[in-house]
């Protein structure tokens, strides 16, 4: 009796990955590599997920296309051909990535009062009304001003210049101010 062979899909060559950064443990800013942990969809523990992106922050949502690998010394991680961030649109992602630092005059504590003032709108006061950060104690003209000057040329904008150093080293890549997504390749990354 001959034995009916069926055929088996060969493995992709890649994967997508899709979650939340709960942390940057680490990032290079000469080349832009980082190790990431990523509350990923699909997963139940957070996993790691190495790198390359002008800048990412903890609260970002992060699109990653590679491959799973098992390092030798630090265990299984998701290595990334291709990292692309969002700005975050849920109210924990939004505290994360406001405490990271990302924006100079805001940590834990100015986070979670700014939250609490607008809720997950709280993006669109920082760059279309940044008078109204006045209305949260403890936020005077001086910190209100630094905060707000990201609204001149769009919140994804402004941080992606603040932490690439400039316009000049970005190489490729795109920023859609309406949607606070960016993807970018810094000088040297490849």
């Amino acid at each position: 009796m001959a034995a009916i062979m069926k055929n088996q899909p060969t493995p992709p060559d890649h994967e997508v990955l899709t979650g939340l950064v709960e942390r940057v443990t680490y990032q290079n800013a000469e080349n832009g590599f980082c190790v990431l942990r990523v509350k990923a969809r699909g997963h139940r523990d957070v996993v790691t997920v190495v790198g390359h992106a002008a800048t990412i922050s903890a609260g970002e949502w992060v699109t990653a296309t590679g491959n799973w690998v098992n390092d030798r010394t630090h265990g299984q991680q998701f290595k990334a051909r291709f990292l692309k961030t969002s700005a975050p649109t849920s109210a924990e992602g939004i505290e994360k990535y406001l405490a990271s630092g990302m924006i100079r005059g805001i940590g834990p504590v100015y986070a979670k009062k700014l939250l609490r003032a607008f809720g997950e709108k709280v993006f669109d006061v920082i760059e279309a009304e940044p008078n109204r950060l006045r209305e949260v104690d403890g936020i005077g003209p001086l910190r209100a001003k630094r905060v707000g000057s990201f609204r001149w040329i769009g919140f994804a904008t402004a941080v992606l210049i603040e932490s690439t150093g400039g316009i000049g080293e970005v190489q490729e890549g795109s920023v859609s101010p309406n949607t606070d997504t960016r993807s970018a390749t810094c000088s040297g990354v490849r």
